[in-house]
């Protein structure tokens, strides 16, 4: 009988249950097909067994990755889910972040939790704004990032025009790994360059098994036989590629400046398997994170991890409020105690829950890469640190500066209290963010993603009983504002007491209606930081 204790302490076991981990996000702008990939995915894994697809939302079916209420109504994912499952003897953690153009900050945290990402892009319409936006994010951190081109069943751009489109917008290498043969109503397949096989398209035919036929020589006739005249189009392609477009190499993959590519049709599960499949074999398993005092590997054996997500009231009928925790090293066990740091108190963790989107379970053990949620009652907040022992902070979780603010009126002022407690506890989620002008006033909500104030009213309505409605304010921009001269802070403060407000931590932020406004502020006061990120304190 195999001696867990001692594998653990030789670090075997835990090697082995690291090295199974895969965590990672699915980004794209709306509409490119991001919800639909996560259900095939999920088909996959055996998490669901049947897809709720995108088009049957109206006949009453919603995605699973989608359970607030706001989301079923209008078919957009607003939060962000947690999906686990079991793929060819590994543990996949399928981070699934809102697609709306409306999204939120609560998206680019997500990212930070993730080890690598797949990016989504529509062969039709190519790279578009919130592609553009998440990429950023990735960047940071310089993030693996595996694409999938998707929709080939309909006309869209070239297959080497979209390589050109990515790599000229997004700033980015691409290595094609598979290659379809024609696009629309011409889709026969797709060339897999990794393997060497043919992989043919039926339309309107969903599969679960792939049909892989190996053609090692191009000059097969097999080729010929089943692909007409475009088995020659398709050899002149590979034929070009050689020259055109750059080999895979894993290294640049992994240090994120190159982008395997893989081509498909995710709502006919086209193109799905092979992807994941080869994902399964280069996407790297959880990697070491950085702290403010060192780098912590996964495969130490205390147990430490970060919170990147707070959600209230999951179950509206418990009230409850989950802090998703991403674990980084050791193994984690229900009913350990930990110390959170922030509090520097330590805390029983007794009931730790895993997620499979709104579906959830006790755990009993879990290892670096995993995601779990802990029962909170307020006084955890995004970006605090647990760990068994050392005193850990881990940084990279950071708050991104709004774009869009409104300010908050109530329609009854005996509800003033519960409109505090809600805004705080929304606000603690990451959503939205709440400032206190500094001259005083009602609160003023700052988002990355103009629906989120409507989700907000929405939610603090139903889960707090309060009727609130807001206006649109003036400003368009913001940014954290320091300076280790306290006399010129204070000058600075002075002179624009009207456009400063504070966050929920006591940061000071300032508000301008436009960007050039903001460059002529940064100008005329040398000396003063202004940061349009800063990591949770």
């Amino acid at each position: 009988m195999i001696n867990n204790a001692n594998l653990l302490s030789e670090g075997g076991f835990q090697k082995t249950e690291v090295e199974r981990r895969r965590t990672f996000g699915i980004i794209s702008h709306p509409d490119a097909g991001k919800t639909t990939l996560t259900e095939k995915l999920l088909l996959f894994g055996g998490a669901i067994n049947m897809a709720g697809q995108v088009k049957a939302r109206k006949g009453g079916r919603q995605a699973t990755s989608d359970w607030m209420a706001i989301e079923q109504e209008r078919g957009i994912s607003v939060t962000s889910s947690v999906m686990k499952f079991d793929y060819r003897g590994c543990e996949i953690n399928l981070l699934d972040t809102p697609g709306h153009q409306d999204f939120s900050e609560d998206t680019y945290r997500v990212l930070t939790a993730v080890d690598s990402a797949v990016m989504v892009i529509d062969c039709v319409k190519g790279v578009e704004t919130q592609t553009r936006k998440l990429m950023e994010v990735c960047r940071m951190r310089n993030t693996p990032i595996l694409t999938f081109i998707n929709k080939l069943d309909r006309e869209g751009m070239p297959p080497l025009d979209i390589l050109a489109h990515i790599e000229e917008n997004l700033q980015i290498e691409c290595a094609p790994l598979s290659w379809p043969i024609g696009i629309g109503k011409r889709f026969k397949g797709t060339y897999n360059l990794y393997r060497k096989e043919l992989n043919l398209f039926t339309p309107g035919q969903e599969r679960l098994t792939n049909e892989m036929l190996t053609v090692s020589d191009l000059a097969d006739p097999l080729l010929d036989e089943l692909l007409g005249r475009q088995a020659d189009e398709l050899r002149e392609d590979l034929a070009l590629l050689e020259g055109a477009t750059n080999p895979f190499d894993l290294d640049d993959y992994l240090k994120g400046s190159q982008t395997p590519v893989f081509f498909g049709s995710a709502i006919n599960n086209f193109g799905v398997r092979e992807m994941l499949d080869t994902f399964i074999d280069i996407a790297p398993g959880p990697l070491p994170r950085p702290t403010t005092t060192r780098i912590v590997s996964p495969m130490e054996e205390a147990f430490s991890g970060f919170v990147f997500k707070i959600q209230a009231n999951m179950n509206p009928a418990h009230r409850d409020r989950i802090a998703f925790l991403r674990i980084c090293s050791g193994r984690f066990q229900r009913g350990m105690r930990v110390r959170h740091h922030r509090l520097g108190k330590d805390i029983l963790i007794s009931n730790p829950i895993i997620f499979m989107a709104q579906d959830r379970a006790i755990v009993e053990e879990a290892w670096p890469g995993d995601i779990i949620g802990i029962l909170n009652h307020g006084t955890i907040k995004i970006g605090d640190t647990f760990s068994e022992k050392e005193p850990l902070k881990f940084t990279g979780i950071p708050n991104f500066a709004p774009e869009h603010f409104r300010r908050v009126h109530l329609k009854s002022h005996l509800k003033s209290k519960q409109l505090q407690k809600g805004l705080a506890q929304l606000a603690e989620e990451g959503a939205v963010q709440l400032f206190r002008p500094v001259r005083g006033g009602e609160f003023i909500l700052g988002a990355v993603g103009a629906l989120q104030f409507d989700v907000t009213v929405e939610r603090l309505k139903v889960e707090y009983g309060v009727d609130a409605h807001y206006e649109t304010l003036d400003y368009t921009i913001s940014r954290w504002v320091s300076c280790e001269d306290k006399k010129r802070l204070a000058a600075f403060e002075k002179a624009n007491r009207s456009n400063l407000a504070l966050d929920a931590e006591g940061n000071l932020n300032y508000l301008a209606v436009s960007e050039w406004k903001l460059k002529r502020v940064i100008e005329e006061w040398s000396g003063i930081v202004f940061l349009k990120t800063r990591d949770h304190q």
